[in-house]
């Protein structure tokens, strides 16, 4: 990690009067670098780029800006210290600290929404683009709405502008993560970041961003596996974990993999003949994000799917009897991880909560393009307020995957 590198080099050189050191992450969750600096006791600045308006293709990335902004150095060697210390003697461009300087706009100062909206509408691709960037800095949660609509009109007229695929992407999981229950909205984000992905597949950010909620097999890295030990050191020190506003977990906990496991455990297929019946979605609603949603033949995805209790007749989980159980049955060539995932219930005799099942499957090494079919069902025990009944059923999950042909 290059910050605390060159954090802890300006300290060694004596040179924390003169240069100071600013992180800029590239993050969709922001408060999980707060947690991870209040666990490692970094005490500069950081910055959050979420939409990547810096444009940068991979991280890490070290600059050296002088006082007037204007970059001096790209990537200089940590183990040089000359360059540091040539870089704080030199100063500002136009002959050191005392040179003349550019008169600066106030950068902090709110965008003229209501302006740039007016401009975009009269406008072209460019204009929808920054209208949309300015909504999503600047407007809250409370216009999101505003600013996927925004990118949507900057993409009808540029359909290849990646970099506003994926920050459609970014606005869409933001607006998952303000409620968290229509999962619509992850699968949008992740088709939007797959779509980038796809007409610049060189973007190390954007691959990234799949992977944190894709497969083992495309993992780099465990990417929030840190966080139960970072809690865990934080109070045994005496201090408060700073909180989450989103709870990672499954697809972000997940270490990589370099083969594909089917599991050895055998378990006994709780409804083969089909006999439970079936909630159409009355009592509890289930969706499915796959990622990525399309694979090339041998590839692999992670299915993520969430049930949500039908707030309307005031539906919820009897946790009294067995535990949500869902069952993959593979199509012919296709493997899962395991046939049988199942969500243990809380210690509550009843509760609403949305529960998730993540499970990965991988296409056969032959397998045709198109759409593949996974077959599913879910068993549960679901009670109703509106007429107090409480029944065992059995909801069959829709699970596609789109194989892409082999190049």
């Amino acid at each position: 990690m290059h910050v605390p590198g060159w954090h802890a080099a300006v300290g060694e050189q004596g040179l924390e009067k003169h240069l100071r050191t600013v992180g800029i992450l590239q993050e969709q969750h922001p408060d999980r670098a707060r947690l991870f600096m209040q666990w490692k006791r970094m005490d500069w600045p950081l910055l959050v780029d979420s939409l990547n308006l810096l444009g940068v293709e991979y991280v890490p990335i070290t600059l050296l800006i002088d006082e007037e902004g204007i970059i001096r150095a790209i990537d200089p060697p940590l183990d040089d210290p000359s360059g540091l210390k040539r870089f704080a003697r030199d100063g500002a461009a136009g002959g050191g600290r005392d040179g003349p300087r550019r008169p600066r706009g106030d950068s902090s100062k709110a965008p003229d929404l209501a302006a740039l909206g007016k401009r975009a509408r009269g406008g072209g691709a460019a204009d929808w683009r920054r209208y949309a960037d300015a909504l999503y800095l600047w407007g809250g949660d409370e216009r999101l709405d505003e600013a996927i609509g925004a990118y949507g009109r900057s993409l009808a007229l540029e359909p290849s502008d990646a970099a506003a695929r994926f920050r459609m992407g970014v606005a869409h999981r933001r607006r998952f993560d303000a409620d968290g229950k229509d999962p619509g909205d992850f699968r949008a984000a992740v088709e939007a970041w797959f779509a980038a992905l796809e007409i610049d597949p060189n973007n190390y950010i954007w691959r990234r961003r799949i992977q944190q909620y894709g497969p083992r097999l495309d993992k780099p890295y465990a990417f929030y596996d840190w966080v139960t030990t970072a809690r865990e050191e934080i109070v045994a020190r005496g201090e408060t974990p700073l909180p989450l506003a989103v709870e990672p977990g499954g697809a972000e906990f997940a270490a990589p993999a370099d083969r594909f496991d089917s599991g050895t455990r055998k378990s006994e297929e709780p409804d083969p003949d089909g006999r439970i019946r079936r909630d159409p979605g009355r009592f509890i609603g289930i969706r499915t994000v796959v990622v990525p949603p399309a694979v090339p033949p041998g590839g692999a995805a992670r299915v993520h799917v969430t049930f949500t209790p039908n707030d309307a007749i005031k539906a919820h989980w009897n946790n009294e009897v067995r535990d949500l159980a869902l069952w993959v049955v593979p199509s012919e060539g296709w493997r899962a991880d395991a046939k049988r995932h199942t969500v243990p219930n809380p210690d509550a005799p009843v509760s609403r909560e949305v529960r998730r099942i993540e499970f990965e499957v991988r296409a056969p090494a032959g397998a045709d393009p198109g759409p593949a079919r996974i077959p599913a069902y879910a068993l549960y025990y679901v009670c109703e307020d509106v007429k107090g009944t409480c029944l065992y059923r059995r909801q069959d999950v829709k699970v596609r995957v789109d194989v892409k042909p082999s190049s």
